[in-house]
């Protein structure tokens, strides 16, 4: 695997657990047709323009079934590729090909279109400063693999868990009565290598939040004007977050207001599957 993100122990663990799911008790369709020695030749072909990404667990996946399959990889992870184009050349045991043909495409189809969907988002912001970060509304037990096609798409990460980073939301700070409250609580606990993140949803909690050092503030479903006078007040004091309602017709005003990170759902929850299939 080409990314730290991605270890070999863990993505073969996902892959199996994968096949798992599909298989169940056999392929019955391909075992009662195929016999075990047969052998064949697919093309793994795109039939939509984008930015490929899963191209290695692709071939983890057949392996996992059959030590004998090759893969031939005319493209690697982060290029563009085209309607039309042959992104491999898949030969071996004809049952494994055709048994791990829909596990295969799951994960670079999904992978390939979070990684499109997030080169559309930073394309849209063009030189701004402000970098362009996913957030935690991933798929169950398939966040390591979507947060790689988002770095794989030219963007940046958000914290990976709950544990990577205090973030004060405002069920939280409604919960400690405010955010001076909450943070103070915090501080006695935590540790000096965590950050501390606040959700301010107005120019007063933002005020609060610079009084009592947040690292981070994040400006939630403000309008940019308001974000301006927010970024002049942090005046930086903290790293500016802007987040809600970014799509790609709202994230270039977003990206002039001046903030430093622009995070955004919509480049893994809302990415259509690329089409790319396997072709015999």
């Amino acid at each position: 695997m080409t990314s730290q993100l991605l270890q070999k122990f863990i993505v073969k663990e996902h892959i199996k657990n994968a096949l798992k799911e599909d298989i169940g008790y056999g392929d019955i369709t391909t075992d009662f047709l195929i016999d075990e020695d047969e052998t064949l030749t697919a093309k793994l072909n795109t039939r939509q323009d984008g930015i490929l990404c899963g191209i290695d667990i692709v071939e983890e996946v057949f392996k996992t079934l059959s030590k004998d399959v090759r893969i031939e990889k005319y493209f690697k992870d982060g290029d563009e590729i085209k309607k039309g184009d042959t992104l491999a050349v898949i030969h071996g045991n004809a049952r494994a090909i055709l048994t791990g043909e829909r596990t295969a495409l799951n994960y670079i189809q999904r992978l390939s279109a979070i990684a499109t969907e997030t080169k559309k988002y930073q394309d849209a912001i063009g030189s701004s400063k402000a970098r362009i970060t996913d957030t935690r509304k991933t798929t169950p037990n398939f966040r390591m693999f979507e947060k790689y096609a988002v770095l794989t798409g030219g963007a940046r990460l958000h914290r990976f868990n709950l544990s990577d980073c205090i973030m004060l939301k405002d069920n939280h700070i409604q919960f400690a009565g405010s955010i001076t409250n909450a943070i103070n609580k915090i501080r006695q606990q935590l540790s000096h290598t965590h950050k501390i993140e606040v959700e301010c949803d107005t120019i007063e909690q933002v005020k609060e939040a610079i009084s009592v050092k947040a690292d981070i503030i994040m400006l939630d479903n403000m309008d940019c004007e308001t974000m301006k006078k927010c970024v002049e007040l942090i005046d930086n004091k903290a790293i500016i977050e802007a987040s809600g309602n970014v799509t790609l017709e709202t994230i270039g005003e977003i990206a002039k207001t001046g903030v430093d990170v622009i995070s955004s759902s919509a480049i893994a929850a809302k990415a259509k599957t690329l089409d790319i299939g396997l072709d015999m």
